[in-house]
């Protein structure tokens, strides 16, 4: 897995960490038991502070993408769908949409930039692309 960190953007570090942990899982790149780099490795290779990997992976632990072990590091884990999260993930993808449609994106536009996204993602059952 690469990541890439755009130090100069408006997005944090950790978001960004989070933000590509999360799009690796989804596209088949990461598999459960697959092993995260430590903390202080992935921080000594970007040259920042291992506190942000450190909130990286805790949100990544909080919403149950990895679970973290002293002697395993940070390992991929299956995700449980809370009650809450449909709610919660709605509310994020409306604020999303909103902004594509207050910048003028045309609905088919949105919609097909949607769909080709969704098809970059794995599926369970399917092979990653």
């Amino acid at each position: 897995m690469i990541l890439n960190i755009d130090l100069n953007s408006d997005v944090p570090i950790y978001q960004q960490l989070r933000d590509q942990i999360v799009e690796a899982i989804a596209a088949g790149v990461l598999t459960e038991g697959s092993s995260l780099p430590a903390t202080r490795t992935l921080a000594a290779d970007f040259g920042i502070n291992f506190h942000t990997v450190n909130k990286a992976y805790g949100l990544l632990r909080q919403e149950g993408l990895i679970r973290l072990n002293r002697k395993t590091g940070a390992v991929v884990t299956t995700a449980v769908l809370g009650p809450s999260f449909p709610a919660e993930w709605t509310a994020r993808a409306r604020t999303l949409l909103a902004e594509a449609v207050a910048r003028g994106l045309p609905a088919d536009e949105v919609l097909q930039t949607c769909r080709s996204v969704l098809d970059s993602f794995a599926t369970p059952g399917e092979d990653a692309p």
